[in-house]
């Protein structure tokens, strides 16, 4: 492969995808955004029409007149190479790829979006929440990450349910009070009033249809208010369980004896990260390895895409390829 050649990367996150077209010295050659890409959240032709934006978006981006590359990666939740990828492999294929597909996990390209060492380990806490441990550049074992249904412990939506269910509680004089009642019903735009009907506050009722009117994950998007409410008992206690379960997460995949980064991203795990237990047991876990902190999972999509495509990946282009993308998004 020459590096006139280009490849494309795909990060296709649960709300925003992110394309990434590289050369095979890692330049960064176009950037582009579109929607949600998870096929298991936005469903599969939803995903692919995102992924086809992005990467549009992209290929415009390079400057090219009628662009093609010769492979592509999309980094998918789950990473399952049994994905229907036909009907996205044929939608690429329309506006310029002219050569394979892959499918790779998300967990393991948040990793390398944060170091190009194989060995060590990734946490991220979003919306959901997930733990891996990398040996050898792959992912070796994963814990979490099984949905709101089965776990997500310690996640955006597993924070949201406590706070409803909290203040659910309030309402009916099962919980005590807190400020997250007034915050959770302002955010839906119900009242306050004392009324009630068949021995319930109406307030409540108004709740419980709007809650139940919404898709079980929605509830992440009141995850900020336990951050908010910050001298709140009932938040920090959310909080503190927050913390634990990740670090249950965390010590799940932790391995006496395997060195290497402890990657974190995610927008719950940076605001959770210094908080005990979690932050003891990152502690313990790192020893003298580093602590990074990445965004999202572009710049590890580009390093996975590469190394499919033979093209070892060092220190220098793994700075290459970061500060590339930087440059990138800062015109965009």
């Amino acid at each position: 492969m020459t590096s006139l050649q280009r490849i494309l990367a795909i990060d296709a996150g649960g709300t925003t995808t992110r394309a990434l077209i590289v050369d095979a010295s890692g330049h960064t050659l176009g950037f582009g955004q579109a929607g949600g890409g998870n096929p298991i959240s936005s469903g599969f032709e939803a995903a692919s029409l995102a992924v086809v934006s992005a990467t549009r978006a992209a290929l415009e981006a390079t400057g090219v007149d009628s662009p093609t590359v010769s492979s592509a990666l999309v980094a998918l939740a789950g990473g399952n190479s049994a994905e229907p990828t036909d009907l996205m492999a044929t939608a690429l294929a329309e506006i310029g790829l002219r050569g394979p597909l892959h499918i790779e996990s998300d967990l393991l390209a948040m990793f390398c979006s944060g170091t190009p060492e194989g060995h060590g380990y990734v946490l991220i806490a979003g919306t959901g929440a997930v733990a891996g441990r990398i040996t050898d550049a792959h992912l070796d074992f994963v814990s979490d990450g099984v949905g709101w249904l089965l776990g997500d412990g310690g996640s955006g939506f597993w924070i949201g349910r406590k706070v409803a269910r909290a203040v659910a509680a309030e309402l009916d004089g099962r919980g005590p009070s807190t400020a997250l009642t007034p915050a959770l019903l302002g955010m839906l735009g119900l009242g306050a009033a004392e009324d009630r009907t068949f021995g319930r506050p109406q307030v409540q009722l108004q709740l419980i249809r709007a809650l139940y009117g919404m898709r079980p994950i929605e509830l992440a998007r009141f995850s900020p208010l336990a951050f908010a409410a910050a001298d709140d008992e009932v938040a920090q206690d959310i909080r503190h369980g927050a913390a634990t379960q990740l670090a249950n997460t965390f010590a799940a995949v932790h391995l006496e004896g395997h060195g290497g980064p402890i990657v974190v991203g995610g927008s719950v795990l940076r605001q959770l990260s210094a908080q005990p237990p979690l932050s003891t047991v990152l502690q313990d876990g790192s020893g003298r390895s580093p602590l990074i902190t990445v965004d999202d999972g572009v710049v590890g999509a580009a390093v996975l895409a590469l190394r499919r495509a033979q093209i070892a990946v060092d220190n220098d282009m793994f700075t290459r390829i970061t500060l590339g993308l930087a440059e990138l998004r800062r015109k965009a």
